[in-house]
């Protein structure tokens, strides 16, 4: 494997960063996680986009035009002769010195590892996730913003314990007025109806590239998509349920909280947007060999 630091390309036993790095240090950083379909980069520009938005939240300056940072990415998928698979794309604070001061770093740093991924057993996405909601609360906007990709993920990672202590994979976190915000790495939607639904942003929801692409594909297909606050009645009580990220893609889910959804397997609006989301991104995205 050939990993991307600062301009230049490393084999992955020889991929390193300082251990005074303010990334490893603190959690001071921004990350995205993308993926290749068939040889393309499924969604860059808006992974880019994305990226530099929550850059630009906590005042982290990228040491590169976005266009640069897109074709650095495409060099690496080629690099490491990558058709199909998970790109993880890093910006650290850089190099600092012991004391939380940002201002201490001189450089930030970027790094891009592309490989594989495979976040749920294949078995679950065609007999659905039986999750859990955990005790750990989504962060307040007013502390850490949930809609910033930060390399700080610990308020992920405790709701992840509580879920694998209870037996799951994946876990609905609720935000501190009790109404559902995500689950600890992917959005959440329901389907009642003709209606989908998925908790607002303002919930604590993460502004998903695949909440969206799936939000689009919904409404080409006729459904009403919502975003009105949840609580765990209303998950308790949908047609269908189903999880969307780019790691996991779209995986239904059957049981919440041991109360079975709908039929108990996975359902028919789920199914359609599986497949529509499938057929999307294996024709779409930027070219990795040309």
């Amino acid at each position: 494997m050939k990993v991307y630091i600062d301009g230049q390309f490393f084999d992955d036993d020889a991929a390193k960063i300082s251990v005074f790095d303010h990334g490893l240090l603190y959690g001071d950083g921004v990350f995205e996680g993308i993926r290749a379909y068939n040889g393309r980069v499924f969604k860059l520009a808006e992974h880019i986009e994305r990226l530099f938005y929550s850059a630009k939240a906590i005042l982290l300056t990228i040491p590169m035009a976005p266009a640069d940072l897109a074709a650095a990415v495409v060099e690496t998928c080629r690099l490491n002769d990558l058709r199909d698979g998970y790109v993880r794309l890093l910006v650290t604070r850089g190099v600092g010195t012991l004391g939380l001061n940002p201002n201490k770093c001189k450089k930030p740093s970027i790094v891009i590892i592309a490989g594989k991924i495979q976040l749920y057993p294949a078995e679950y996405y065609e007999t659905g996730l039986t999750i859990v909601t955990v005790p750990t609360t989504r962060n307040l906007h007013s502390a850490v913003n949930p809609a910033i990709k930060s390399l700080n993920y610990l308020n992920n990672i405790l709701a992840k314990i509580e879920a694998n202590n209870a037996g799951c994979e994946e876990a609905i976190m609720l935000n501190a007025e009790g109404y559902v915000a995500e689950c600890t790495g992917d959005n959440l939607f329901l389907v009642k109806g003709k209606h989908l639904l998925t908790p607002p942003l303002s919930a604590g929801a993460l502004y998903g590239i695949t909440r969206g692409t799936v939000m689009d594909l919904a409404r080409e297909a006729g459904l009403i998509v919502q975003e009105p606050n949840l609580t765990r009645y209303d998950v308790f009580n949908a047609d269908e349920c189903f999880l969307t990220g780019t790691g996991a893609e779209v995986v239904p889910v059957v049981k919440v909280d041991g109360r079975v959804i709908g039929s108990g397997v996975p359902g028919p609006v789920t199914r359609a947007l599986v497949k529509a989301y499938h057929t999307l991104t294996n024709a779409t995205g930027e070219p990795i060999y040309v």
